[in-house]
């Protein structure tokens, strides 16, 4: 059992506290009330950020004291909106919401998962009719692997799982979120994930 913080309680967020409660942990999410998330990542050994990308980076920021030493978890992409409310343009093109999270909170140990693919993947990966990945992006072997055990708590296989090394390859996939709008537009919001197959 693990003690987490979820700060962002939309969709993603309360997708996620939900399973990971149900796998044992012990699950506090955060909303926008003022001092709310900072209580909760202080008291978390492991934080997730289920905010809205375009605002991750202030609002964590102002964490840095209450993330120090404590494993962030960052599962948002960090885009403008086009007309229709879908990701239309990266905020950080050339690098990635993972990065800045990462310059701006030195002493916090952050890894990138979870973040190509529909909410409900995150927690039913199984219920695809292939295969999906979850990748990992960060710079903390030991705080990949803290991520990896959890990810099977969601469901997620080893073998699902894929290690793309050090905070940088987060480019790669925050990019993936190019693909999502182009997808719903085609095929609705059937939820699918961005896989590599093998």
């Amino acid at each position: 059992m693990t003690t987490i913080a979820v700060l962002g309680n939309g969709r993603v967020g309360g997708n996620l506290a939900a399973a990971l409660a149900r796998a044992g942990h012990e699950v506090t999410v955060a909303d926008r009330t003022p001092g709310v998330g900072a209580d909760a990542a202080r008291t978390a050994r492991i934080v997730i950020n289920a905010t809205p990308g375009a605002g991750s980076l202030d609002r964590l920021a102002a964490l840095r004291g209450e993330l120090r030493n404590k494993i962030l978890v960052d599962v948002s992409n960090a885009t403008t909106d086009g007309p229709d409310g879908l990701p239309a343009d990266l905020i950080y093109p050339g690098s990635s919401l993972a990065e800045q999270l990462q310059d701006a909170l030195p002493e916090t140990r952050v890894v990138k998962t979870l973040n190509t693919m529909l909410f409900p993947v995150m927690t039913s990966p199984a219920t695809l009719t292939q295969t999906p990945t979850a990748f990992l992006s960060g710079e903390d072997p030991q705080a990949k692997q803290t991520v990896r055990e959890l990810l099977t708590d969601l469901g997620w296989h080893e073998e699902w799982i894929t290690d793309l090394g050090g905070i940088r390859t987060a480019r790669a996939t925050e990019a993936a979120i190019l693909f999502v709008p182009h997808v719903i537009r085609s095929a609705g919001f059937t939820p699918f994930a961005i896989s590599i197959a093998r």
